[in-house]
C-alpha cells in the first residue's frame, strides 16, 4: 500500500492588539465593535491627500512583548512597506505593512512555540494595519452584492507567520489555543472578542502546490477547515494548483477565490511617511522587564508553588482571569487541588469578573464544605451553577437547596448492596479491575447522589476485603 503524502501546514495568525485605545496610524478609536458601519473612520483611516501617518508606539511595545514571549529576535531597526492591492476592504489601495525581503526587515523573527514537546518555528512577526470587513448577502460565492464597513481599517494587528512545522488539522487548532492563551496572559489582547485573532492556513501535500484558506473564524473552523482541504487534495484528480481559498462554515467546504498572488504581485515599497522603528537593547530589554508572567511560566510555578499536577497547572494557567481568582483564594485556604480542580471544570472568565462574579471568600467557603464533608463536590457544582446564574452567594444557594451529603455509612452499605444485587458479578469485576471499581462507585453515586464518593470507595473496599475472607 502506497504512504500518504506527508501533510504541510504553516498558519497566519493575525492578532488585533485591543488593548490600545486608538488605531495603529490615527487617532480613531478602536471600540468599533458596537459603532454604527463606517463610524469611527478619518482621513488617515482613507489615505486622503494631505494626511500623514502617525504610529501608535504603544503598539510597538505590545507587538515586542509578543516576539519576546515567543523567543524571537526582535529587529533593532524596522520599516514599513506598503503592500499594495486593491480591494474593496482597503480605502488607501495598499496596506501599511511589514516586509521581510529586499532590505526590508520585520518586527521580529526567528522564534518558536512548543506545542506538546514539539517546537513550532516561528518565522516572522510584523506589525500592520487591519483591512476594512466585507460582508455578503448569502455565501460569498453566490452574493449579488458585498457591503463594507472600514470602521476596522487601520486597527493595530499583529501577524505571526509560522514555518510549515504542522502535520494535522488537531495539532494546528492546540498551536492556536495555546498562542491565544500566551497573548492574553499578556494582557495585549482578548481572543474572545469577534475578529480579534484570524487565521489564514497554508496547507500542502508533499509534492503539491501550496493553497492558502483565508477567512477562517475560529479555531474550531480551523481544524474542519485543514481536515476538508486535506481530504480534498488527497482524493483530488491531478496536482492542486496554488490557489486561494475560501472556507465557507455554512457548506463546510473550501470555495476557489483567486490564484494565490506572489510577492511581486504586491508591489513592495518602503513607506515614505513612516520613519524606521528603532528598538535598542536598551528598549528591549525594558519591554522584557514590564512583562507580565505568560501562560506557561505561571503554569510551572503553580505546579512547584501549590503541588498542582502539570496538566491541571496548564488548564488554570491559560485562562488568565480563573488563574488571577485562583490565587485570590490560595491566599485565603490551602485547599489548592480542590480550589483548583473545581474552578477549572465549573467555572468562566465571565463567572470570577462579571456583574454576577463569584466572590473568592465565598468560594473558599464552599471549597471548605466540600473537603469536610458537608457538601459532595457534585452539590458544590450544583450551587456554583446557581450562584454564577442568579449572583446569589454560594452558600445561600447550599442552604436554601438544603443541599448537605449523606455520611451515613449503614445508608451507603445499603445502596451498594442494591447495586451488587442488580447487577450479578459486579463486585467480583470490581475486585478484579481498577476501571470496574470506579464504574460500581459511580452506580452507587448515581443511586444515591448525595452520598460522599470518598466514604463510597473506603465501603466498596472493606465490602471487597469481606468477601475474599
Amino acid at each position: 500500500m502506497q504512504a500518504e503524502a506527508k501533510v504541510r501546514i504553516g498558519l497566519e495568525v493575525h492578532c488585533q492588539l485591543t488593548a490600545l485605545r486608538t488605531k495603529l496610524f490615527c487617532a480613531c478609536s478602536s471600540d468599533y465593535r458596537s459603532s454604527e458601519p463606517n463610524e469611527k473612520v478619518c482621513p488617515v483611516c482613507f489615505g486622503l491627500p494631505g494626511t500623514l501617518p502617525v504610529l501608535n508606539a504603544k503598539a510597538v511595545e505590545y507587538a515586542a512583548m509578543i516576539a519576546l514571549a515567543l523567543d524571537c529576535s526582535v529587529a533593532g531597526r524596522s520599516l514599513f512597506y506598503r503592500k499594495n492591492y486593491f480591494y474593496p476592504d482597503l480605502p488607501k489601495g495598499f496596506q501599511i505593512s511589514q516586509y521581510d525581503k529586499a532590505g526590508g526587515v520585520p518586527l521580529a523573527s526567528s522564534g518558536h512555540l512548543e506545542v506538546e514537546g514539539k517546537a513550532v518555528r516561528i518565522t516572522r512577526i510584523q506589525l500592520e494595519e487591519d483591512p476594512g470587513k466585507l460582508t455578503y448577502e448569502g455565501t460569498i460565492d453566490r452574493s449579488s452584492h458585498s457591503l463594507v464597513d472600514y470602521n476596522r481599517a487601520g486597527i493595530a494587528l499583529v501577524e505571526i507567520v509560522t514555518e510549515p512545522d504542522l502535520e494535522d488539522a488537531r495539532g494546528a487548532k492546540m498551536f492556536l489555543e495555546k498562542l491565544r492563551s500566551l497573548i492574553e496572559s499578556l494582557g495585549v489582547s482578548d481572543g474572545e472578542l469577534d475578529g480579534a485573532m484570524r487565521c489564514d492556513a497554508n496547507i500542502s501535500l508533499a509534492g503539491g502546490a501550496r493553497v492558502e484558506v483565508k477567512n477562517i473564524s475560529s479555531f474550531k473552523e480551523v481544524e474542519k477547515a485543514l481536515n476538508y482541504e486535506i481530504l480534498r487534495q488527497r482524493t483530488f484528480s491531478g496536482a492542486a494548483s496554488s490557489e486561494t481559498r475560501h472556507w465557507d462554515e455554512r457548506r463546510s467546504i473550501t470555495i476557489a477565490m483567486r490564484s494565490k498572488e506572489e510577492e511581486q504581485d504586491y508591489r513592495y515599497f518602503p513607506e515614505p511617511d513612516l520613519p524606521p522603528i528603532l528598538l535598542g537593547a536598551a528598549a528591549v530589554d525594558g519591554v522584557r522587564r514590564s512583562m507580565p508572567e505568560v501562560a506557561d511560566s505561571k503554569a510551572a510555578r503553580f505546579a512547584r508553588e501549590y503541588g498542582l499536577s502539570p496538566q491541571l497547572a496548564r488548564e488554570l494557567a491559560a485562562n488568565k482571569a480563573l488563574s488571577a481568582f485562583f490565587e485570590e483564594c490560595a491566599r485565603l485556604h490551602t485547599g489548592y487541588q480542590e480550589m483548583a480542580g473545581l474552578s477549572v471544570s465549573e467555572l468562566s472568565a465571565e463567572d470570577v469578573t462579571g456583574e454576577r462574579a463569584v466572590a473568592p471568600a465565598d468560594y473558599v467557603e464552599l471549597v471548605k464544605m466540600v473537603e469536610s464533608d458537608a457538601i459532595t463536590r457534585a452539590q458544590a457544582k450544583e450551587a456554583l451553577r446557581e450562584a454564577t446564574r442568579t449572583g446569589r452567594p454560594a452558600r445561600e444557594v447550599v442552604r436554601s437547596k438544603n443541599l448537605s451529603a449523606v455520611a451515613d455509612e449503614g445508608a451507603i452499605a445499603a445502596v451498594i448492596e442494591r447495586v451488587a444485587a442488580a447487577r450479578p458479578g459486579s463486585l467480583e469485576e470490581a475486585a478484579r479491575d481498577k476501571k470496574a471499581f470506579s464504574f460500581f462507585v459511580g452506580q452507587v453515586l448515581k443511586e444515591e447522589p448525595k452520598a460522599q464518593p470518598a466514604i463510597v470507595a473506603r465501603l466498596l473496599a472493606s465490602r471487597l476485603r469481606a468477601k475474599k475472607t
